[in-house]
């Protein structure tokens, strides 16, 4: 039998920066090293932090997000367009493009962000009986049960330990048999939901998205964040409010981050919240854990009972404080709670590592793979639908693969 691991790319260090300056360099390398150190003896004092002072913080951030923006007044669920955000949208294709190629050889090729894969796991979307009628919209129309494939992975662009990563995880989630056009025809049945563990965006905007991935290019995205001339500090402070040393991909919330249609007329964000308190020791901590610690505990408990998340939507209520077109401001609670609308079930089952990584390479997520009720909102989801294309076309054509569009029968 062929070892799975064989197929996949194998988990290596974080390349060091290539900033063209010594001194940026060793300053990126040495803050990238601080952090792994600091992976291995966060989960000491995180729960007491997130207790007590994560949620103040992250009001007092977004205040001082909100105090530098300008309120133009728009509608609810209003957009407007950013100025040049096509070419900035072309800019990050061609980082992307550029970064992908440099790191992976056709066959093997993978995505440009979330690329490491935790697991691919077969689920249940069970959308709940008489919600409100504001929220009975699209395929919460009804009450039914929808088949998903659902993909846990971690951030990109590079694979590597889980413990040496910036403590960042994402899910996918694909239901199928979803009746209505779409509006992204590659996909004729399928719904896809995206989110990550961090409630704000990394970036505010496809501008600073461009400026990101320009960085990253140098292996050095710090320096995205602090710098003289337009310095992103609070888009870190937020990410390092949520970002830590994850114990498992079963145990964080999940988040949209930016907004979409809850029908017409009606923005909304998403999340995907675990129904249980169940938390996995991280193994061998403060000393090394294995590299795909977040896999196998992903693996150990599946394969002994049935995982729930339960998904909630926070409806837009002020258009200023729960912005479209700035991802990177958090919406009050206050404001709108969030409220559960469906569950995701993931049954008790075998998962394989073998099927997780043949499926990453067929499978294609994309925000836009959706009915018109749910169309994504603002300037980063109307780039995501060009570039996710773009990227996933390269991804394909690099393996080998033609665009896979999967059916329940598929599922593992």
């Amino acid at each position: 039998m062929v070892d799975p691991r064989a197929e996949a790319n194998p988990d290596q260090p974080i390349p060091k920066a290539q900033t063209g300056s010594r001194i940026k360099d060793i300053t990126a390398d040495v803050l990238t090293r601080l952090i792994q150190i600091e992976r291995r003896v966060d989960p000491w004092f995180r729960p007491a932090f997130d207790a007590t002072l994560r949620d103040p913080v992250a009001r007092l951030t977004t205040a001082f997000m909100n105090a530098r923006r300008v309120n133009e007044h728009l509608a609810l669920a209003e957009e407007k367009l950013l100025p040049h955000e096509n070419e900035f949208n072309q800019d990050v294709i061609a980082s992307f493009r550029q970064q992908m190629t440099g790191l992976w050889k056709p066959g093997r090729f993978e995505r440009g962000g979330n690329t490491k894969t935790h697991g691919i796991v077969r689920g249940e979307f069970i959308v709940h009986d008489a919600l409100p009628t504001h929220l009975a919209k699209g395929i919460f129309g009804e009450a039914r049960t929808f088949p998903a494939f659902v993909r846990f992975s971690g951030p990109g662009p590079y694979i590597t330990p889980d413990i040496d990563d910036v403590g960042f995880m994402s899910i996918s989630v694909k239901l199928m048999d979803v009746p209505g056009p779409k509006l992204m025809q590659e996909e004729k049945f399928t719904q896809d939901f995206l989110a990550v563990c961090t409630p704000t965006f990394v970036t505010g905007d496809i501008k600073s998205n461009a400026n990101l991935q320009r960085a990253s290019l140098q292996n050095a995205s710090i320096y995205h964040f602090l710098n003289f001339t337009q310095s992103h500090i609070l888009d870190l402070l937020m990410q390092g409010l949520w970002t830590k040393t994850q114990s498992s991909p079963l145990e964080a919330p999940y988040f949209s981050c930016v907004p979409y249609l809850m029908g017409e007329g009606q923005a909304m964000q998403y999340s995907f919240w675990p129904a249980s308190n169940h938390r996995t020791p991280v193994p061998r901590l403060p000393r090394r854990p294995p590299d795909d610690y977040l896999r196998l505990a992903l693996e150990s408990r599946l394969s002994s009972e049935t995982v729930d998340f339960e998904m909630k939507v926070q409806v837009q209520t002020d258009s200023f404080r729960m912005p479209l077109e700035n991802a990177g401001v958090l919406w009050p609670e206050k404001l709108s709670p969030r409220v559960t609308v469906a569950t995701l079930r993931l049954p008790q089952q075998a998962v394989s590592f073998a099927y997780a990584i043949q499926m990453a390479r067929l499978l294609s997520f994309n925000p836009w793979h959706c009915i018109a009720d749910h169309r994504p909102l603002g300037n980063q989801s109307r780039a995501r639908k060009v570039m996710y294309a773009t990227l996933s076309e390269l991804r394909h054509r690099m393996n080998s693969e033609p665009h896979f569009e999967p059916t329940p029968s598929d599922l593992p």
